[in-house]
């Protein structure tokens, strides 16, 4: 795309090409520098919640719901997902991305294969909840908006509904690749 946009240009108005790339990526070092203290605070925050039991607090109220959704026993792996959960709940993906590598290297099981509660995981930090779009926001807020948390709600809503649609897409497949080998390992038997 921006080497589609590059040659449009140089086609166009080939004297601003330059002038429109240093422009652009001004503009990106700026915004970038806007969204670092946002991310250095809920970065902060996760720290404090994990150094302080909170986590853990976290862990045990969502373990019900990690158990259920993602298969996995190992306290240490539920805690490292619910403190990735929790923080995509808040709308800092970013903050949220160091406890989900933690979280896949815990879930890899040495196969080289993605396992269901790793599919699991990354289709729920896609689709995250999001009770409060904190990065967007920030982004609305740098960007000028008059209001902007009034996407609250419908980013709320819509995040619902994808995330409720990504789980059972994961649990139907993973149902149908369950049965297609049941049927594989009876044709097996069979032979």
């Amino acid at each position: 795309m921006m080497l589609a946009s590059i040659l449009v240009l140089l086609v166009t108005n080939p004297s601003a090409v330059l002038s429109e790339m240093i422009s652009c990526s001004a503009d990106a070092l700026e915004l970038c520098i806007e969204l670092c203290a946002i991310y250095a605070i809920w970065l902060g925050i996760m720290e404090l919640v994990d150094a302080s039991g909170l986590a853990e607090k976290l862990a045990r109220l969502l373990r019900p719901l990690i158990k259920k959704i993602f298969r996995v026993e190992d306290k240490e792996t539920q805690k490292l997902i619910a403190m990735n959960v929790s923080a995509n709940l808040l709308g800092i993906g970013n903050a949220a991305t160091p406890m989900g590598i933690k979280s896949m290297k815990a879930l890899d099981d040495g196969s080289g294969k993605a396992t269901f509660a790793i599919i699991m995981l990354i289709v729920i930090n896609a689709t995250s909840i999001q009770l409060l779009p904190t990065t967007i926001i920030g982004l609305r807020q740098s960007a000028g908006s008059a209001n902007p948390a009034d996407i609250i709600f419908p980013t709320l809503l819509v995040t619902i509904f994808t995330t409720v649609l990504g789980i059972s897409l994961v649990i139907f497949i993973d149902k149908i690749l369950k049965k297609i080998k049941n049927k594989r390992k009876a044709v097996e038997v069979k032979k």
